[in-house]
């Protein structure tokens, strides 16, 4: 069986090489479909890998599997996918579904078992084709809205087995689940001056286009008057026709004088270069004002797969009185076409806007390691971590790290080291580095040798070393100290921590370990009781939280149930 198995996923890899099947897989719900994210979508730190299907703001929907195949692998997390289900295909395809409430039937029995094997809430563990297969229209979850979710919904994936890179859905045939009539809008069209010696429209700082929408839906720009090179930047959205907000699109392709340009399309990625959307933004715009503009331009190329660069990776010389027409195509899986047309005439013009001028010593050079020290911090950038060399702020002020605004993207981790004389050898396993944001202090993991701390951070910003002595909080939702509490399918409890954040949480009933389940959105730590931990009447309940540096908290009550109909 396991042979035949292995031929299949072999046989499926090589036909389905070049081309994806269109009537294989079946819509995860039964609801009409609606899109709150596509595939390659724009976010924080990567590109959206699936589908967010809407669950009409609610939870419970059953999940089906989409095809026959086998449960691969049950990833269960307090950030991320949440409950995530991977199913193994004969096609050669994995589907992923995220964000479960929970498992269903013999699924659920699985996840319990593994948790209560594995003494954790949090789980990762990879299965044979053996253990669970699964069958297409099979109900195998619950929707939910656990992890990194802001909201009820199912996260949808589908990932080649082999490469474990990730397919837009709609070349399977989502498509025609998701109809889409509608072109593309852009809101707005950047230019950026490259270059020492560029000027636009008597700027040296990137400028907005002024741009008027044509009957047609296509767009115009006015003209931009250059002296040197530049290259252009978008934001763009795409709505289609059932889900009714906005997403994102799926290709961008531009073109010089009639000849293709850079351009890139979302139809497969690996998650290894996901983190490079902030390479593919204006990082910087996006970190001060929240605005996302897709530059179709690499000053600094970078190897994002997704992105077919042309010959000068999108970056125009504009150096004579020739006139150059520049189009932009964005389009959407559906093919719907909005088109940009920019006018470039070259104009040396003086300038009123000059670049921002430079007031740090202290320079990132981005092919070395650069090796920075004041007081008692030191910061160690390894080379290529940052794209291009820059100007970086960098001063130590009252035990606080300023190490530049967030507006450069990194792609190494940097190396934090704090040197601390002051405290006793008492209080260092206390402490910590934590980044600030505004009021928020962020716990990082923290190193220590002797009076050293060292954290690695992709985050440029504030840090600073905290020491936390106060032990995370435990209450209750509902007092049962002492009482009968047959009723209940739920213990509740809300636990928080105010500085270096909740690590660790356990929970016993008479002595046997049992299953808690956290959600950090909420701070809620939930036992249930159709696990069957419970004894008949009386019963001895502690529960232990801890946090990130050590401290604990020890809850402990006695209550009586009653399992008896």
């Amino acid at each position: 069986m396991k042979f035949i198995w292995l031929f299949c996923c072999y046989t499926a890899l090589v036909l389905g090489q070049n081309q994806y099947t269109k009537d294989y897989f079946r819509s995860p719900l039964d609801v009409p479909l609606q899109l709150s994210g596509n595939f390659g979508e724009l976010r924080p730190n990567h590109f959206h890998s699936g589908f967010d299907f809407k669950t009409q703001k609610k939870e419970g929907f059953p999940v089906y599997a989409v095809a026959d195949g086998y449960i691969s692998r049950i990833k269960i997390a307090e950030n991320g996918y949440g409950k995530a289900i991977y199913i193994n295909h004969p096609n050669g395809y994995t589907s992923v579904y995220g964000h479960l409430q929970s498992g269903f039937g013999e699924v659920e029995k699985l996840i319990k078992r593994e948790q209560y094997k594995a003494k954790s809430y949090e789980i990762d563990v990879s299965f044979s084709p053996n253990d669970l297969s699964v069958k297409k229209d099979e109900v195998i979850a619950i929707s939910g809205n656990t992890g990194g979710s802001d909201g009820p919904h199912l996260h949808f994936e589908i990932r080649n087995t082999q490469s474990e890179k990730i397919i837009n859905p709609m070349y399977f045939g989502f498509d025609e689940l998701l109809k889409d009539s509608k072109r593309p809008i852009l809101n707005s069209l950047m230019v950026y001056p490259l270059g020492q010696n560029s000027v636009v429209n008597q700027s040296k700082r990137p400028i907005a286009v002024s741009i008027s929408q044509q009957a047609d839906g296509s767009y115009i720009a006015e003209k931009v008057m250059v002296s040197g090179k530049i290259g252009f930047g978008i934001t763009t959205i795409d709505y289609d026709d059932v889900s009714w907000n906005a997403n994102g699109i799926f290709r961008v392709q531009t073109f010089l004088n009639g000849k293709t340009d850079f351009r890139y399309h979302f139809d497969t990625f690996s998650f290894d270069e996901t983190r490079y959307v902030n390479a593919l933004i204006d990082y910087g715009r996006y970190k001060k004002i929240g605005q996302r503009v897709q530059k179709l331009f690499a000053e600094n190329p970078y190897p994002l797969s997704i992105i077919q660069p042309g010959n000068n990776n999108g970056i125009i010389s504009i150096t004579s009185n020739a006139n150059q027409n520049y189009k932009i195509e964005i389009a959407d899986f559906s093919e719907n076409l909005t088109r940009v047309f920019i006018p470039i005439a070259f104009e040396p013009m003086a300038v009123k806007v000059n670049e921002e001028p430079i007031t740090s010593k202290y320079w990132v050079k981005t092919n070395k390691e650069n090796i920075f020290s004041v007081e008692n911090v030191t910061v160690t950038i390894p080379a290529n971590a940052f794209l291009k060399d820059f100007s970086m702020d960098f001063e130590v002020k009252n035990g606080l790290l300023h190490l530049h605004d967030d507006v450069e993207p990194a792609f190494a981790n940097m190396t934090i080291t704090f040197e601390d004389s002051l405290s006793s050898e008492k209080d260092r396993p206390k402490m910590f580095i934590g980044s600030i944001d505004g009021k928020k202090i962020y716990y990082y993991n923290t190193k220590r040798y002797k009076n050293s701390f060292t954290v690695y951070s992709k985050y440029l910003g504030d840090y600073k070393l905290f020491k936390d002595s106060m032990p995370p909080k435990i209450k209750i939702d509902k007092k049962i100290g002492g009482q009968w509490i047959s009723q209940q399918e739920t213990l509740q409890f809300t636990i928080s921590d105010d500085l270096s954040g909740i690590k660790s949480y356990e929970g016993k009933l008479n002595g046997q370990w049992i299953l808690l389940e956290y959600d950090p959105k909420t701070k809620k730590l939930i036992h249930r009781f159709l696990d069957g931990i419970v004894a008949e009447g009386k019963n001895d309940l502690k529960i232990v939280v801890t946090d990130n540096v050590g401290n604990s908290t020890i809850f402990e009550t006695q209550f009586f149930r009653s399992q008896k109909p």
